[in-house]
């Protein structure tokens, strides 16, 4: 199994995670990877949209909320990183959510990890 990249964009640690591992199914997986990002120095946490389940994407079981919020509090950047149109098609709510966060700092979400680039180079 891959591991996650420590690297730098536009000066900016970035902690990329794999496409493939574990799902991101629980809080308590939220909170290891913030102290992975914490032990890098990280200030942005890149998280492919693969590695979500059913409940992140699914606004009224909270599980969104609760994991950008653990993010929030210790001060990371997350960003969700792959195509969820498909989610985003079936969903009015899910859309605005993402619409919002994506006018912010503290939550992204964006296609490709070049666009990530692009986005902190701005």
């Amino acid at each position: 199994m891959p591991e996650n990249q420590l690297t730098t964009i536009h000066g900016t640690p970035v902690l990329v995670m794999p496409d493939d591992g574990a799902p991101l199914a629980t809080v308590e997986a939220a909170t290891g990877i913030v102290g992975d990002a914490a032990w890098g120095e990280a200030q942005v946490v890149a998280i492919p949209a693969a590695r979500l389940t059913d409940d992140f994407f699914e606004l009224k079981t909270g599980f969104a909320g609760e994991v950008a919020q653990k993010f929030v509090n210790y001060r990371l950047h997350l960003v969700i990183v792959g195509d969820i149109a498909a989610r985003v098609d079936e969903s009015v709510s899910l859309r605005a959510w993402i619409t919002e966060s994506n006018r912010g700092r503290q939550l992204w979400f964006v296609p490709s990890l070049d666009d990530l680039v692009d986005r902190l180079q701005a």
